[in-house]
């Protein structure tokens, strides 16, 4: 951390170190995108006046910018630098007052800053602007509407706020406000924060509770709203079609019931990320962002503990680094892995970010004795996997020691290093920093305890430098020939989680792998598995128990549905009906076959033991946009390669419906022989199907031999009188429709049941077959 240079490089210099000296309210320290202003927004305490003044760096000559007003005079609510879409690289200040007023300046070098325009942002009178973002060309704001009357409704007064976007076009003739658009009326306060592409609402510390506990992302492009509750794992989208549409109640119409028990949002500070995202800490001092499909993600936790209301938290991106101060102390984390790059004790009391133009790899922040910058080094390509992997190696163990362990402390990767209780991390992360470094220096001697399971674990070592060598060409290889090097990628992750625990974050991993790389996912799958057909046609698979058991693991409840995350055969079932769907029914009916032979039948340890495999499979083929016969056929096929007898009554109901007559024959035929039970639902719902129609008469002559033995003539018409169509008019002996079911049609059946020898009659045979009948009568005793 170096001093670059003190305040007076800043016109008015000994005024803006005054401002930051006084010590009273935080201040909100702006710079403007070439990083050559700073503006500050001072609210001061009488008899100062409260202001918004400009300083320039450098020392450029020209007017100053500052305004001031008197409580309770309207203040500025948002100071906002929009880019010239007619200068390149050219820009405008846009000062946005509570009543709506926005001041337009261009600062010109040589003569100042000037003010091209001032424009009425809000259209209604009464209307008080309480946040404003800047998002494209538009302008985003959220205000407040008071209403007409004294309102008694506490419940209604919370929902007198709009929130509202409005194009903002600058011109070489001026300044110009577009058509005012409301985006959500009849909302709750927000703050509104933008990034490229979308637009946060973030619900407002003093608003209701029961809005408190989800985040709104706006998609403009879409027109579509996004409902997150991040921590709860809830995310729903819906386009609003029409401006009817964009009431906050009608919007959050069909989901009040869920959000209604989530617990409200703990958030302390958010801001935007150069990435898009949204940077939150909440009160305990953790870091997340939540990206702008709704899905959220831890990255650091803070040190210090619980921060307290009125403590600053300043946040800013810097490529994929994040910088965060909190009370002194400057954090680096790495935003993609969490790594903690840097930790700095700044002796400044309070610090300010400026814009480090073109410098993504140094922050400069800004002070009352001056501007201070801060460089942090990329390492170089052959060090780099050292510190990474060893960190990793220690953090992986962290997890796998606190999943068995009966302790409620929790274990920290500098209790693993110092505490030497478990040695296994200690001796993986040796190996690996001797066997990375070797080909850079030279070997350093290893304990032979160390040397031994050196050569036990070398392909495993050998595997990982192939895997990274690979992801390096991925990302320096040119566009055609980035595909081939991610399916060989896709192939050896997909193999190696299939050899690891499936615990959540492989199955969130795995998720995202299926997600991105589709085509090559499914190919790794068919390779692990050994997916082929042999001669018969049929399909076959080769895999490992251990491999099946990975397939088949289905999660706790709690951990499925996290943010979209679905278990792995159900990625690997949509990857069939996308690519190969004539295989699913035969992949499901070898999933099963393995069941059968692993766990007994009904057993809760089983992946069946919950939800039936062909079930499961159903509910992929059901998530599926367009349905159409294809989708049909498939849930036949699903259905009927099960066996189950629930199964194929749906299956012989679904053909039925579809009046496939001769195929439900077939599958009578076919089925009836699995069980007595499942013979005597099929039969009898084939003879209430021949009660009501004539669709079944060219196949009677199959059917009938399908009856079951413990049937009556008795049981037969019964079943039939009950499932004879009603008609509307009077019954008549002899009908002209010539489709009612007559004596005739039945006659074959009743004869083949009458005739079937049955049990009662051979029990009674001998007394049917006396001489005398019916007995004589025996003598009377006096």
């Amino acid at each position: 951390l170096r001093q670059v240079s003190d305040l007076s490089d800043f016109s008015r210099g000994h005024w803006l170190r005054e401002l930051l000296c006084r010590g009273e309210e935080p201040s909100h320290v702006q710079s403007s995108p070439d990083g050559q202003h700073v503006l500050l927004l001072q609210k001061s305490r009488p008899p100062a006046l409260p202001r918004v003044v400009a300083f320039q760096r450098h020392s450029i000559a020209g007017a100053d910018l500052e305004r001031s007003w008197q409580p309770p005079q309207p203040a500025p609510v948002g100071l906002l630098f929009l880019q010239s879409p007619v200068v390149p690289d050219s820009w405008v200040l846009a000062v946005v007052w509570e009543h709506g007023r926005t001041e337009v300046w261009h600062f010109v070098v040589a003569v100042g800053w000037q003010l091209l325009q001032t424009l009425e942002l809000c259209q209604g009178a009464r209307a008080r602007v309480v946040s404003v973002c800047s998002q494209g060309a538009s302008l985003v704001w959220c205000e407040e509407r008071p209403p007409l009357g004294a309102h008694s409704d506490v419940s209604k007064c919370a929902f007198r706020f709009c929130v509202c976007a409005r194009a903002l076009e600058l011109g070489e003739q001026g300044v110009r406000l577009g058509t005012a658009r409301i985006v959500l009326h009849n909302s709750p306060e927000y703050q509104v924060l933008a990034s490229p592409q979308h637009v946060y609402l973030v619900p407002a510390a003093a608003g209701f509770a029961t809005t408190s506990k989800f985040l709104l992302i706006w998609h403009p492009e879409k027109a579509e709203f996004t409902i997150t509750a991040p921590s709860a794992g809830f995310i729903h989208s819906k386009v609003l079609r029409s401006s009817s549409e964009s009431d906050f109640k009608k919007l959050l119409l069909g989901s009040v019931g869920l959000l209604s028990g989530f617990a409200p949002l703990d958030i302390h500070t958010s801001t935007v990320s150069n990435s898009g995202g949204l940077l939150l800490v909440n009160t305990k001092g953790s870091v997340s962002i939540v990206e702008p499909d709704g899905t959220q993600r831890h990255i650091f936790d803070l040190e210090g503990g619980p921060l307290a209301q009125g403590s600053p938290v300043q946040l800013k991106t810097f490529g994929s680094i994040l910088a965060c101060v909190l009370a002194g102390v400057l954090y680096l984390v790495d935003q993609n892995s969490g790594r903690l790059v840097e930790k700095e004790v700044l002796s400044m009391k309070e610090v300010h970010f400026l814009e480090s133009q073109g410098e993504e790899d140094s922050i400069q922040l800004l002070s009352q004795s001056g501007i201070y910058s801060f460089s942090f080094s990329k390492p170089e390509d052959n060090s780099r996997p050292e510190p990474c992997l060893v960190e990793m190696v220690f953090e992986e163990a962290c997890r796998y020691y606190q999943r068995r362990s009966l302790s409620s402390s929790k274990l920290t990767v500098e209790k693993l290093k110092k505490g030497g209780t478990f040695q296994a991390p200690v001796v993986l992360a040796a190996i690996l920093q001797h066997s990375l470094h070797q080909k850079q220096k030279p070997a350093r001697s290893l304990q032979d305890s160390y040397a031994k399971l050196l050569s036990t674990v070398s392909l495993e070592l050998q595997s990982y430098m192939s895997l990274e060598l690979l992801k390096t060409c991925v990302v320096c290889a040119p566009e055609s020939e980035v595909e081939s090097y991610c399916k060989e990628l896709v192939e050896q992750e997909v193999s190696r989680i299939l050899q690891s625990d499936m615990d959540k974050d492989n199955l969130a991993y795995l998720n995202s792998v299926f997600a991105s790389f589709p085509k090559a996912a499914w190919k790794a799958t068919r390779s692990c598995l050994q997916l082929q057909q042999n001669g018969d046609g049929l399909l076959v698979a080769r895999a490992t128990p251990e491999v099946w058991k990975k397939v088949l693991c289905q999660p706790q409840l709690e951990e499925v549905g996290q943010n979209g995350m679905v278990p792995l055969f159900e990625l690997i079932c949509a990857s069939f009906l996308r690519f190969k769907p004539q295989w699913l029914p035969s992949f499901v009916e070898l999933t099963q076959q393995y069941v059968s032979s692993s766990w007994s039948y009904g057993s809760k340890e089983g992946p069946e033991g919950r939800v039936p495999l062909y079930k499961r499979a159903l509910g992929v083929l059901a998530r599926k946009n367009k349905h159409g016969e294809a989708d049909e056929e498939m849930e036949l096929e699903l259905l009927l390669c099960s066996k189950r007898p629930k199964a194929v009554l749906q299956a012989l109901h679904l053909l039925i419906h579809l009046k496939q007559w001769q195929r439900v024959v077939e599958v009578a035929e076919k089925f009836s022989k699995l069980s007595p039970l499942l013979n005597k639902e099929i039969f009898i719902t084939l003879l209430a199907e021949f009660a009501q129609h004539r669709e079944l008469d060219p196949y009677l002559d199959r059917l009938w031999p399908l009856c079951p033995a413990e049937l009556t003539t008795s049981d037969i018409l019964t079943t039939v009188l009950q499932h004879l169509p009603h008609s509307q008019e009077d019954p008549v002996p002899f009908s002209t429709e010539g489709n009612q079911l007559t004596v005739g049609l039945l006659k074959p059946l009743l004869q083949r049941v009458v005739q079937r020898p049955s049990v009662q009659d051979e029990m009674y045979s001998d007394a049917l077959q006396s001489s005398t009948f019916p007995p004589p009568t025996p003598p009377r005793e006096h």
